[in-house]
């Protein structure tokens, strides 16, 4: 008898996922298709925004699934869960990195020649 590795539990029921298909982004929700999303990957200034558009691209066109890509790129299958499902139920906008702690610097340090 085998058992799953994953503490007993279906990586996919613990996550919420159904049987039968993984969780994708709803593109169609939001009036997009899989190439806005890597467009919004390739533009995106901050690589917090790129790393996760690139995953729901990646995602989305079934290249990698979230616990393959998740793997590959070193983040936790959680990090790129939340962000399937930030997309799907808040859009585009609630991927983008937002400042959210911290006091903003008084004096910004230049490296170039004065």
């Amino acid at each position: 008898m085998e058992y799953p590795l994953s503490g007993g539990c279906d990586d996919r029921a613990r996550h919420g996922e159904e049987q039968e298909g993984m969780v994708r982004p709803d593109t169609e929700k939001w009036g997009q298709e899989l190439a806005d999303l890597r467009q919004l990957a390739v533009e995106a200034a901050h690589p917090r925004p790129r790393e996760r558009f690139q995953a729901l691209y990646m995602i989305g066109s079934r290249q990698k699934n979230a616990t393959a890509w998740a793997r590959e790129i070193g983040r936790n299958l959680d990090a790129v869960l939340s962000w399937v499902h930030t997309y799907n139920e808040h859009g585009p906008e609630a991927l983008y990195y937002r400042r959210t702690s911290g006091r903003v610097p008084l004096l910004r340090w230049s490296r170039s020649p004065q």
